[in-house]
């Protein structure tokens, strides 16, 4: 793989992880709640940006710099719930739908058990 793309991904990335702090930080210091509204509004927006993203490389309207620049980089530094996202769609258009469900609950399950098993690590 070309150096530029790792760049690309790279400078994307960067971009990506400003916006999403940014976002974080503006309804953190203005919402007290309960329920995440931040993360939640990041995932929703980068999930449809990275289909927008697919459907126009699909397409041919975006080359492959183009592609890494804003779906690995910009979507991926903002959100990889959005990567995930995709991947389930994918999965789900090839008709792969047990793989999408198992893939969709082992995810959800062992990244929770990642997490408490970290957590209970240096804890």
């Amino acid at each position: 793989m070309a150096m530029k793309l790792y760049l690309l991904a790279g400078a994307g990335s960067f971009i990506g992880g400003v916006l999403r702090f940014a976002i974080s930080h503006f309804f953190v210091s203005r919402f007290s709640t309960a329920f995440p509204y931040h993360t939640f509004l990041i995932n929703i927006i980068g999930s449809f940006f990275i289909g927008v993203i697919a459907a126009a490389a699909l397409k041919g309207s975006v080359t492959e710099d183009w592609k890494v620049f804003l779906a690995v980089g910009i979507c991926g530094g903002f959100t990889t719930f959005s990567a995930f996202s995709l991947e389930m769609l994918d999965l789900l258009r090839s008709g792969a739908v047990a793989t999408a469900l198992i893939y969709a609950a082992a995810s959800l399950v062992l990244g929770l058990l990642a997490a408490f098993a970290g957590f209970q690590l240096i804890k």
